[in-house]
């Protein structure tokens, strides 16, 4: 029977892995713990985060028990891994405010519930420590040889701003955190990016250094499209965990916008969906693909922001472009809608409210029309560009759609004549939409 790191080596999640066999001896001998750090620069997680939350998923779906560890402390000192300048340091303040909100996200995740999995704050015990008892009880234990090898500090010697102090100290503190949570909770697994090998390491000596114990690590890939960019970034910026800062229906049309190269791969990773149906995917090709496509983007929204927003993005895309019916031998184990009909079309005033599909919308005084607005002004101010400039280049490009007419100049005036059903809709380039409600 298949252990859960044979699982995520089925997946796609693992990089490299320490004592590998003796890794798989843990796991077997019975349910574990195991932590990742998730740094709380800001209250919401984004689609970057996604390989660790699914990894903690997937470890409590097998009867173990996860630990998100929100870097509290460490996010005051600030993490060196991967960057080349200094980060800006946080306040208390800050980071207590960014923790509700990835809780909160966290949580569609993972079950919290009776100890099941365990939400922590780094702050709690490494603001408390003290500076010479740190420095003889465990930096002690540090060689300041092996530690400006590691690649995350290398980078940043030879970078042009180069390894502050407080920075230096980050290694020494991640490592504490292992054997914090090794100590309280027998925490005996720490995963993370790729970039966290080298402080994973840290952790695990520091661990057999005091406890005389061994402790495992996993890193998981740099994950990147299959045309070479991050996971997570659009032309409008970073795709958030967050319904306010993403809508789940612009996070629904980030997934089903996915390269077909990418479908079979996203699947494995980003939803719970059984490999043996994914494996099928690679057989398929136009319109069956984009069905796929239209799974993957369902069950993704449908893990973020549960199974009424997914359903809302899934009929708001069909009214969008036009129903698609999934075909029941697509990924059977979905849960997506099979019909393709929306049983009643909800009434612009619910939309209005935000209770039929979730189509960004905005409301405009009738007044405001009257007067007429600019097609380029109407358009970023609503969202669909991120400047004036950019809205003005979309309409001379011939991207810019209102009602489903081209517009044809940037300075045409939107009025009250372009309302139709107490709606205007707005559309940018194929895919992005926006609706003007407007009220009196």
């Amino acid at each position: 029977m298949a252990n859960v790191i044979d699982i995520l080596y089925e997946r796609g999640f693992v990089d490299k892995t320490t004592h590998e066999k003796e890794l798989n001896d843990f796991i077997q001998k019975g349910n574990i713990t195991c932590y990742i750090g998730f740094d709380p620069t800001a209250s919401s997680l984004h689609v970057g985060s996604l390989v660790p939350i699914m990894s903690l998923a997937h470890m409590q779906r097998q009867g173990h028990r996860p630990i998100a560890l929100i870097g509290g402390g460490t996010g005051l000192v600030g993490d060196p891994s991967g960057k080349t300048e200094m980060r800006n340091l946080l306040t208390l303040e800050d980071v207590e405010k960014n923790a509700i909100g990835i809780k909160k996200q966290l949580s569609n995740f993972i079950d919290f519930a009776d100890g099941q999995a365990l939400l922590l704050n780094n702050a709690d015990w490494l603001t408390k420590l003290e500076y010479i008892p740190l420095l003889r009880d465990i930096g002690r234990h540090f060689s300041v040889n092996r530690m400006i090898k590691a690649e995350s500090y290398r980078m940043r010697l030879e970078s042009e701003d180069g390894l502050n102090f407080i920075e230096f100290n980050y290694m020494i503190l991640q490592a504490y955190d292992f054997l914090e949570l090794y100590n309280k909770y027998g925490c005996g697994l720490q995963m993370g990016g790729s970039d966290q090998w080298g402080n994973i390491v840290a952790g695990i000596e520091l661990i057999r250094k005091i406890r005389r114990k061994t402790a495992f690590g996993l890193t998981f890939p740099l994950i990147t499209t299959s045309g070479g960019q991050k996971m997570g970034k659009t032309a409008k910026g970073a795709v958030w965990l967050d319904p306010v800062r993403t809508t789940p229906y612009e996070y629904y049309q980030y997934w089903i916008n996915t390269d077909d190269q990418d479908v079979e791969r996203f699947l494995a990773l980003f939803t719970l969906l059984p490999m043996d149906e994914i494996r099928e995917i690679h057989t398929l090709k136009d319109a069956d693909l984009n069905n796929a496509k239209s799974v993957l983007a369902f069950e993704a929204t449908l893990l973020a922001h549960g199974r009424e927003e997914a359903i809302k993005a899934y009929h708001g895309a069909q009214r969008m472009f036009g129903r698609r019916v999934v075909p029941k031998e697509i990924l059977p184990s979905s849960s997506i809608p099979r019909t393709g009909i929306v049983s009643v079309l909800p009434s612009i005033r619910a939309e209005a409210t935000g209770t039929s599909d979730s189509i960004p919308y905005s409301n405009i005084d009738e007044d405001q029309l009257k007067a007429g607005i600019p097609a380029f002004k109407l358009f970023h101010m609503v969202g669909l560009t991120n400047s004036g400039g950019a809205a003005r280049r979309l309409i001379e490009q011939g991207g810019a759609y209102i009602n489903g007419s081209r517009v044809e100049s940037f300075d045409s005036l939107i009025t009250n004549n372009n309302v139709k059903d107490m709606e205007i809709l707005l559309r940018a380039g194929k895919k992005r939409f926006h609706k003007i409600i407007t009220k009196k």
